[in-house]
């Protein structure tokens, strides 16, 4: 739990004391269960209630308190809580997290962070942990997948702890070892954790709750955690006047036959009602319409009926819902929705103006495009990308488009000449354009797995860069003559030389250091290895040198230390920009060329 939540501010004032639904979010790697978890809420509590009692929303599954204690049984005395229920985000995953957005902060309550107790902590786990703790969002731990610990005898929706109990020694001890090392993993990415029933103070812990979103095991005690924390620690949070003008984030935006453009909406305050007029973030200037209906799905016993969605007159925080309304195309994904009510419109259209100003991502002179399918994603994707300390140049919502890729091609560095995409398509011209341009693009719907495909693009070039700086530039290397090995004395000599470390190219200048300074005694032409032409020898070849300039027996003795004479520039790009791309007694050759030189000039080659 954060303080940030209990001064969480409503619109409307606290009213009459209306209590609203917290909104939860589901977040976790893929594949650890999130959607499946989902389910099992959605599908327990439509088989502990009378048909039509669970009410499916836009994008979301409200759940009544009522259904909460059929669920939660002995666990939940319906007694004990003012709040109506929890409202479960139906999309899963960071995609939908980022994308709920209020003022600025995570429109979620509270999160359910779902980790597999097999495979524990992955890229995504840290991903939605980092993000939880940005946004400064209580959340608690459903270990998934305890079904799967070897030899678990499972109890159909069952609390957990009862079914525990009824554990062998062995299982109970491979269940605590996988629980408690994602309790380590919690501890390594800063928070203090434990099993929900050995926390002593959720405001300073966070509760882990063993789960199977297959068999329903753990249930019971997820929801009742879950009202619990949002009853003790949110109540306050949740006041709102519904007679107040709604207030809400755009989930989606999608295409309705018969009705156009409209827009998903989760509305967190308020009311919202047909015919008010609003306010919708978009691309560009905020939108100023009329709600022409208000729709939402028929309850879950009738959603298999051809006709999906009911109209209804209104609606009140908190629950999702699409609104119709003309000019909705340009609305945004993660872009504020307001209800005007008897306000001046210019103040709502400055009230999101500034919502929409306070999400937008900094950018820098130089670097790269990054576009994403909402406002949430786009913040979450540059946070993701600015610890990879990646620039960015632009930062826009929606698909990449030819324009995106002109920008692009303006980047002064090579590495940059890329447009990252979240969850967005590539118009078929952007596509083109791409091509013609030289610039790459880089799609996917995983945050990590975008940033790891441009980190590799980014070292392939610098990879690709360095060695052509590699190859023209002087490398270091130390050579000694070998004795009894002098094939001509001079004009050139041609001498047997070992490779003590480093790289002996042909056409390099060649130094003899005698007091401290090196001596050029002339250039290395060529070299011979059994007789035949190479470019190049590196550490522990033999090998046979022509040298143009010296005469063995005068300016150059058997058994004499021989290096490579490094350009001064040379010496400094290799130690302060290629060091960690040469080998290692290339690098020891560098060193020492280097301490002779400092020995005469301190500052040589910095």
């Amino acid at each position: 739990m954060t303080e940030s939540d209990s001064e969480r501010e409503t619109d409307g004032g606290e009213g009459e004391g209306d209590l609203r639904t917290p909104i939860v979010a589901v977040l976790g790697h893929v594949d650890h269960g999130k959607t499946t978890l989902l389910d099992t809420v959605r599908g327990s509590a439509v088989s502990e209630a009378e048909a039509g009692a669970i009410t499916q929303h836009i994008g979301a599954t409200a759940v009544p308190l009522s259904v909460v204690s059929e669920i939660a049984g002995e666990l939940v005395d319906p007694s004990d809580f003012d709040l109506p229920g929890l409202l479960f985000i139906d999309t899963p995953g960071h995609h939908s997290f980022t994308t709920l957005r209020s003022r600025g902060g995570a429109l979620a309550d509270i999160a359910v962070l779902v980790v597999d107790v097999t495979d524990g902590f992955q890229p995504q786990t840290e991903e939605a942990v980092e993000i939880l703790k940005r946004t400064e969002t209580p959340f608690v731990v459903a270990a998934n997948k305890v079904d799967t610990v070897p030899g678990w005898q499972s109890r159909e929706n069952a609390p957990i702890r009862g079914v525990l109990d009824e554990q062998n020694d062995r299982v109970t001890g491979e269940f605590n070892e996988r629980v408690y090392d994602i309790v380590g993993d919690l501890s390594t990415a800063g928070f203090n954790a434990d099993l929900y029933w050995q926390v002593p103070n959720f405001q300073e812990n966070v509760g882990v709750v063993p789960v199977s979103a297959v068999t329903g095991e753990g249930l019971p005690d997820l929801l009742t955690v879950m009202m619990g924390l949002s009853q003790r620690y949110m109540k306050d949070a949740m006041a709102i006047d519904t007679e107040g003008p709604g207030v809400g984030t755009v989930l989606e935006v999608t295409e309705e036959k018969g009705f156009g453009a409209t827009v998903d909406v989760v509305l967190y305050d308020g009311t919202v009602r047909e015919d008010d007029r609003i306010v919708v973030g978009s691309t560009t200037e905020p939108i100023v319409t009329d709600v022409r209906a208000l729709l939402q799905p028929r309850p879950l016993a009738e959603i298999r009926t051809e006709d999906r969605f009911e109209r209804i007159a209104s609606v009140s925080a908190a629950a999702g819902i699409k609104i119709v309304a003309p000019d909705l195309d340009r609305a945004m994904a993660g872009a504020p929705v307001r209800v005007v009510g008897d306000r001046d419109v210019d103040e709502v259209v400055a009230e999101v103006r500034a919502e929409l100003a306070s999400l937008a991502v900094d950018t820098d002179d130089d670097g790269t495009v990054l576009k994403a399918d909402t406002l949430g994603s786009l913040e979450a994707m540059a946070n993701a990308l600015r610890e990879a300390e990646v620039p960015i140049m632009r930062a826009e919502v929606g698909d990449v488009a030819p324009r995106d890729v002109t920008v692009a091609g303006t980047a002064g560095d090579p590495v940059h000449r890329a447009v990252l995409g979240f969850n967005v398509d590539v118009l078929d011209d952007a596509a083109v354009e791409a091509d013609r341009e030289d610039v790459e693009l880089f799609t996917h719907d995983v945050i990590y797995r975008l940033v790891e495909e441009y980190e590799a693009f980014v070292a392939g070039i610098e990879e690709s860069q360095q060695e052509q700086v590699l190859e023209n530039i002087t490398r270091p290397a130390r050579f000694r003559v070998l004795v009894d090995h002098v094939f001509r004395q001079s004009d050139p000599a041609v001498v047997g030389v070992d490779v003590v470390s480093g790289t002996l190219r042909r056409n390099v200048p060649v130094a003899l250091f005698s007091g401290g300074e090196p001596e050029r005694v002339g250039t290395l032409k060529s070299i011979q290895d059994q007789g035949e032409d190479v470019d190049e020898a590196r550490a522990g070849d033999s090998v046979a040198v022509s040298i143009d300039g010296p005469t063995v027996g005068r300016d150059v003795e058997e058994g004499d230390e021989l290096w490579v004479d490094l350009p001064e520039k040379h010496a400094k790009i290799l130690e302060q920009e290629l060091a960690e791309a040469i080998p290692a007694d290339e690098l020891e050759a560098l060193s020492a060329y280097l301490e002779k030189r400092r020995k005469r000039d301190a500052f040589w080659g910095k």
